[in-house]
């Protein structure tokens, strides 16, 4: 660069720098459906394992030059910009991908501030190459202020909530590596200001060590939040599996099981979502087990008689009977000083007119139930008595013809309400089957064409079974119709109809009013943009939808969070759903169903379960949609040969034709 005039120089550094980020801009390293670890492990191996081998060569390089002085300018000359390079490519990717996770689930005010940082210190750091040195009287506060505005900024990181322990771990080892390597760039560029000049003016080492110092700084505060947010990680995994496990409560309950194994699972599922010591559901003398006369008691680490002590010591239940919190049992009179239990919660299973019995769970420590704890066990206790009722009334129906004639007409109820005439496009193929149960139950499925090329496809199953789950069904029905109506106030025709996750919100507080106390339904709305080649969807407590895509030649289950209808009644619904994107191709398969598919039984009592669906896709994903659909129905009959059908079992096969139209035909 002899004879190039300094200013030259740096305007051409300062040039290509700004074109670098600009580039890396339009291609960042991309946040993939939720993969925040896995973003920050590509940086790290990606740009930043390629700056880090370099510095690492600077390093070989010294020592030989050690040896060999003469070669020490070469080297250096060699390695200096090569390690400049990679530097800038490395921070214009950690940038971007920081930005993006900055982004999750921001709104447009933190974007407009952040688009306003960047061009502050972009302008900032530029001018150390236009002027060099800046006075400290100036510069301090204004990169101070930077500094201040831009950790305020990244401390909105919501993307750490959604991790469990585990990935924070993770996160944190990343970060930390992520710190490290800024700071070894730090390093170099100290070592390496006086020997710049033989290259650049000072004025770009400047630029260099500062931008390298904003960039561990960064690096730091993003640590820290990770860091901190570590003691609420137990708390977010504690509340996951307490919906889990009242989905799987739920669903186990709806297959219409013996009630000894209600019983059993109201327990094991109570003991397991409180992380209970001990507990014990004492049965009325009248209300005991119908499959077993002598069953009036499930345990967990008690015993008889230490259950029928305590039951003793609480006050008369009934049909009217409330919860009971006793934070400190040892100042509870009469209390067995035998027992070493801190706390207690008891619940009463009764309906409005019937009286069952109690359940109650101990915990060593005082003061080990709360509010929320009670919530869910209600629901528990709740859905529990409605399958009990439920499997009585199955019992009567047997002897009674009014009854008979009662399901024939909600059969014909539910039948009307399936449709007949499905949706036909050159975009995808769509197959069907549907198949109630004796005692009847609640799935549905319906289809709506919006504007736009867009179809809405709604699948779910109504928990119970008979009239009340028909006139549910119905109910459903004419929410999805209602709620999927335009609304002409919208700026833009494909805002005119909800997000799925709003509609599923909507329609929770609309069932809210209607649905019986210890109802819910599970469902799974599908908006499928087959012009633009992608879906959106919501699940709430459905079953994962099975998925076939075909250029990676992949099957796979889409699982994500989201809780049934109606569980949730008095707010707070709309943190247990969310949307999922995905782009698909031409060739995929969707295969949508209900609990009745994957949980019914063959003759050795084995469920017909996800892993066989999955494979049976696998082996038949070439096939046409209805030619799919009948291999695994096949498979499914023969399967259950001789077995009786417990549940209601529908399907969905949609394919996308291998042959997709020009957007605009």
């Amino acid at each position: 660069m002899a004879g190039w005039p300094g200013w030259v120089v740096l305007l051409a550094q300062g040039v290509l720098a700004g074109n670098l980020f600009l580039l890396i801009r339009r291609q960042p390293l991309s946040l993939y459906r939720q993969d925040f670890v896995g973003l920050l492990r590509r940086l790290l191996l990606g740009p930043g394992g390629l700056s880090l081998l370099c510095l690492a060569l600077f390093g070989v390089t010294q020592l030989l030059s050690q040896a060999r002085p003469a070669l020490a300018p070469t080297a250096f000359a060699i390695t200096y910009p090569v390690i400049v390079g990679l530097f800038l490519i490395f921070l214009a990717q950690a940038n971007y991908a920081w930005r993006s996770l900055v982004f999750f689930k921001s709104d447009a005010a933190l974007r407009k501030r952040w688009q306003l940082l960047e061009i502050l210190l972009g302008l900032t750091l530029l001018s150390q190459l236009a002027v060099g040195t800046v006075p400290a009287w100036l510069g301090f506060p204004v990169l101070f202020g930077l500094g201040l505005f831009g950790m305020y900024l990244s401390s909105n990181q919501r993307w750490v909530g959604y991790l469990t322990q585990g990935q924070k771990w993770q996160a944190i080892g990343y970060q930390s590596a992520m710190l490290s390597a800024m700071l070894l760039f730090v390093q170099y560029f100290r070592f390496t200001g006086p020997a710049a000049t033989l290259l650049a003016p000072a004025a770009q080492h400047n630029f260099l060590l500062l931008t390298a110092l904003f960039a561990a700084f960064y690096s730091l505060t993003g640590l820290l939040v990770t860091v901190f947010s570590l003691p609420t990680a137990g708390v977010f995994e504690q509340r996951r599996a307490e919906v889990v496990g009242l989905q799987r409560l739920t669903q186990i309950i709806q297959r219409g099981q013996t009630s000894v194994e209600i019983y059993q699972t109201l327990l094991a599922s109570a003991v397991q979502t409180v992380q209970a010591e001990a507990a014990a559901l004492l049965l009325l003398p009248g209300v005991s087990a119908s499959e077993n006369p002598d069953t009036s008691t499930f345990l967990h680490h008690l015993s008889e008689a230490q259950a029928q002590a305590i039951a003793k010591l609480l006050p008369s239940q009934g049909a009217q009977a409330q919860e009971i919190i006793i934070d400190d049992l040892a100042a509870l009179p009469g209390w067995p000083t035998n027992l070493t239990f801190g706390s207690l919660v008891a619940l009463p299973l009764h309906s409005v007119k019937n009286y069952y019995g109690v359940l109650f769970l101990l915990k060593t420590e005082t003061k080990g139930f709360d509010a929320d704890d009670l919530g869910i066990l209600n629901t528990f206790t709740s859905q529990t008595v409605l399958s009990i009722e439920n499997l009585q009334l199955v019992a009567d129906s047997l002897s009674n013809q009014r009854t008979q004639e009662e399901l024939k007409i909600v059969a014909q109820v539910q039948d009307s309400l399936i449709p007949k005439n499905l949706p036909t496009d050159d975009w995808f193929d769509i197959s069907t089957h549907s198949l109630a149960a004796k005692e009847m139950g609640g799935d549905f499925y319906d289809f709506l064409l919006l504007p736009g090329r867009r179809l809405a496809v709604l699948i779910g199953d109504v928990s119970g079974k008979g009239v009340t789950a028909a006139f549910h069904m119905a109910q459903m029905k004419g929410i999805f119709h209602a709620l999927m109506q335009a609304n002409h106030l919208a700026r833009n025709e494909r805002e005119q109809f909800p997000l799925p996750s709003r509609f599923m919100s909507q329609a929770n507080a609309a069932l809210a009013h209607c649905l019986e106390p210890a109802s819910f339904i599970t469902s799974s709305l599908y908006i499928i943009d087959y012009e633009q080649g992608g879906f959106m969807f919501a699940r709430a407590g459905h079953c994962p939808t099975l998925y076939y895509h075909a250029m990676r030649e992949e099957v796979s289950y889409f699982v994500s969070a989201g809780l049934g209808l109606g569980i949730l009644r008095k707010g707070g619904y709309d943190r247990h759903i969310n949307n999922q994107f995905y782009d698909y191709g031409p060739g995929d398969i969707m295969v949508l169903y209900t609990d009745g598919i994957v949980e019914a039984r063959g003759t050795d009592g084995s469920e017909f379960g996800e892993e066989r669906l999955k494979s049976l896709l696998q082996r038949c994903y070439y096939l046409e949609a209805h030619e799919i659909k009948d291999l695994i129905m096949e498979d499914f009959n023969t399967f259950t040969a001789g077995c009786p059908v417990h549940d209601d079992q529908t399907m969905l096969v949609i394919k996308f034709k291998t042959a997709q139209p020009e957007p605009g035909s």
